[in-house]
């Protein structure tokens, strides 16, 4: 997904950051957002960069767990192997509230076939 693929070289330039789509990598996201709630970044600043890091935990599942992405609406989700409709792009903004991890619905994600690679 492009957003994905923006992130990626956005952070690399940026941020200095190097995410591979790998479940591990995940892990860094989080704290990049996390970093950026506890600076009090407001949402309508950091609304794109969500979007983004959700788009990359999305890709990172579909290269993962072999999943796909479905669109519908403008909306976008990943449908794992096993049926499960995931939605990445909220995850990020749960996370930058507080109450989410883009790691942990990775894990949860790919679960259904016996776990992350890395």
């Amino acid at each position: 997904m492009r957003w994905a693929a923006d992130t990626v070289a956005a952070m690399r330039e940026g941020a200095r950051l190097r995410l591979d789509y790998s479940a591990r990598s995940l892990w860094r996201v989080d704290r990049v957002i996390d970093e950026l709630r506890r600076e009090g970044t407001p949402y309508p600043a950091v609304e794109s960069v969500l979007r983004g890091f959700g788009a990359y935990a999305g890709e990172v599942i579909v290269r993962e767990a072999g999943a796909e992405w479905w669109a519908s609406g403008g909306e976008h989700w990943i449908r794992t192997v096993d049926g499960r409709l995931w939605d990445p792009i909220d995850e990020s903004r749960r996370c930058f509230a507080g109450h989410g991890s883009l790691r942990l619905l990775c894990l949860d994600a790919m679960a259904g076939r016996g776990g992350p690679r890395d």
